[in-house]
């Protein structure tokens, strides 16, 4: 038995979705595990690193799964891409050792959120960044935004109850951010969030509170408020799916 990482690019616009869920939906997960089995003509369950929902991107998303076959890993990665939508390639296969997982033995997710920040919307960025006319104070933004690194409660940022129901069960709602980086080029602003992990929607929560403190409509000094309250009421709306990707998902070094 062998076990297969793969690394995964997808456009997330016309997808329900990562993972698997009713069989006329389309998701990331259900294209490729149906190529799998024609590949290997048996049924394949792949495990994702995490879920991204509708409209998320994806160019470092990671899963792996378990089969007997005698194929090369350059020969597997060939026939996935020739077999796959367009929307989705897998950039890498590799083989990994059998307790390999791919969610249980990550150690660290990056996500970014791309901001068109212009007076015109741009019909070709449409679908890989959010559209947001307002003027924004980026020099606040950037200082609110020290409050979220560190190991903190993110319960302001996240709906706990849907969360649990996610995963099956209640991790609780602290994570660890290691770094929070706010970049602006011409009219795009990036912003990377690497984590030891993410509570459901939590990104784009945070998101949507950076944008509302930046521009105006909660004072400084809000990002702490907010985190202490524990409360999702507390914080600012939650940006849109199509601005967010899945950078890269760190395994340390005995996976790499």
């Amino acid at each position: 038995m062998r076990n297969i990482k793969l690394t995964i690019e997808y456009d997330g616009t016309d997808f329900n979705g990562w993972q698997v869920q009713e069989k006329t939906q389309r998701t990331v997960q259900g294209e490729i595990e149906k190529v799998l089995e024609r590949i290997f003509k048996q049924p394949l369950r792949i495990l994702g690193s995490g879920r991204t929902d509708s409209g998320v991107h994806a160019i470092g998303q990671v899963a792996n799964f378990k089969v007997e076959t005698d194929r090369t890993l350059s020969e597997i990665r060939s026939a996935l891409n020739a077999n796959l939508p367009k929307d989705i390639a897998i950039l890498k296969v590799e083989e990994v050792p059998i307790q390999f997982h791919s969610q249980y033995s990550a150690k660290n997710k990056t996500y970014r959120y791309t901001i068109l920040n212009k007076e015109v919307r741009s019909p070709q960025r449409r679908h890989n960044a959010y559209f947001y006319p307002h003027k924004l104070n980026l020099a606040l933004v950037r200082k609110e935004a020290k409050a979220l690194t560190g190991k903190k409660d993110f319960k302001s940022f996240t709906t706990s109850e849907s969360a649990r129901l996610r995963s099956g069960k209640s991790r609780g709602t602290i994570r660890t951010v290691r770094k929070l980086l706010i970049k602006k080029s011409g009219d795009i602003i990036l912003i990377d969030i690497e984590a030891d992990g993410f509570l459901y929607k939590m990104v784009r929560n945070i998101v949507g509170t950076l944008l509302e403190i930046g521009s105006g409509r909660l004072p400084s000094g809000s990002m702490r408020k907010i985190i202490r309250k524990q409360d999702r009421n507390a914080g600012g709306k939650t940006a849109p799916a199509w601005g967010l990707c899945l950078l890269k998902v760190d395994y340390g070094k005995e996976h790499k």
